[in-house]
């Protein structure tokens, strides 16, 4: 039997599935995605908000958008 080696039996599969789980969490923060979703892109409003607040849109076509939409 072979007791030397760290990365025999059970802990060799602790060892992976913390690096998956490390390298899914990094890319999860990587991605900048925290406050959406999956499925829940938000309300039309609140993305015309996003877009105004990135520069997409100028204000005069955020207003008439949002008159539109309310």
């Amino acid at each position: 039997m072979y007791e030397g080696h760290w990365f025999g039996g059970g802990f060799m599969w602790f060892f992976w599935i913390l690096l998956i789980v490390v390298v899914l969490w990094g890319l999860k923060a990587a991605t900048g995605r925290e406050n959406t979703t999956a499925g829940s892109p938000g309300t039309a409003l609140d993305i015309l908000k996003e877009r105004y607040a990135r520069g997409e849109i100028d204000q005069d076509e955020f207003e008439q958008k949002k008159r539109d939409l309310t």
